[in-house]
């Protein structure tokens, strides 16, 4: 079955279908030695080559997707590869056979905490494009005086240089002096959107860190610079929250078929009979 290029070298986990849009209109890839286009519609059978290299849609399509939590260091780029040498947070990722890593959302190098990362293109696409409404949320250390109003005003709107944005919530998280803690929620993600909000009303952040990206909390025990797998559960859980079907590759076992005629129900109802017998005169001796 045919789908649209970018949809199916996402799903494939080759990057997202915005990164795979930039490789069409540069003109990187290729399907039966032709130029490919947006929205060309292939299937696995279909060579298609990037920069000289054949993928192998096949095989990808195949294997289970993973999904990483990863605990970036204030510092660290959020980009693959960075001009001015800095580490980035690809430095830190296990190897993977199959596929490659693909990072849903940034942050920007200033700040640390949650970042997550998998081979499945069309999650990350999901996950990031802004009709799904995923919740980030952060918590933020304020330097500045705050008072009601302001939490008002950052919850009602403001106005910034890329138009209104706004806090879905905000919660005092304590602190002492000039430094004061506050957990935000948005539910977009537009560049350093958390700093200019709070800058708009004049107080600066002295700490920021992203403990939740959608239906996945940072645990406490994952320290900075360290990654860690989703276990199936919550992978489906992450997957059902936009709409996808996660398939772990496993077989599951029909359950036995209940009796439905007279005959079978008699049939069940004395070979239960008969365990039980078996159970009494096993206790007896």
């Amino acid at each position: 079955m045919k789908e649209r290029i970018q949809k199916l070298l996402a799903r494939a986990g080759y990057g997202s279908r915005r990164e795979i849009e930039r490789w069409i209109e540069a003109g990187d890839l290729q399907v039966n030695g032709q130029t490919a286009s947006l929205g060309q519609q292939i299937d696995v059978t279909d060579k298609v080559i990037l920069r000289g290299q054949v993928l192998r849609l096949a095989s990808r399509l195949r294997a289970t997707p993973k999904v990483l939590m990863y605990h970036k260091r204030s510092g660290e780029v959020a980009t693959r590869h960075d001009p001015e040498g800095r580490p980035t947070v690809f430095d830190s990722l296990p190897r993977i056979q199959q596929g490659r890593w693909v990072m849903i959302g940034r942050l920007d190098v200033n700040t640390d905490g949650l970042l997550l990362f998998t081979t499945d293109g069309e999650l990350a696409n999901k996950l990031m494009h802004p009709s799904s409404e995923i919740e980030r949320e952060y918590a933020v250390r304020v330097l500045g005086n705050v008072d009601a109003d302001m939490l008002k005003r950052l919850q009602e709107g403001v106005e910034l240089d890329d138009g209104p944005a706004s806090f879905m919530r905000i919660q005092d998280a304590g602190g002492e002096g000039a430094n004061h803690w506050y957990h935000v929620v948005l539910a977009e993600g537009r560049n350093r959107e958390v700093r200019r909000l709070w800058e708009s009303q004049g107080v600066k952040i002295s700490r920021l860190i992203r403990i939740r990206y959608g239906a996945i909390t940072l645990p406490r025990y994952l320290r900075h610079g360290h990654h860690q797998a989703l276990d199936t559960k919550a992978q489906r859980k992450l997957y059902e929250s936009v709409g996808l079907t996660f398939d772990d590759g496993s077989l599951s076992v029909p359950e036995k078929p209940k009796a439905t005629t007279p005959y079978q129900k008699a049939r069940a109802k004395t070979s239960k009979a008969s365990g039980r017998q078996g159970s009494n005169a096993s206790r007896r001796r």
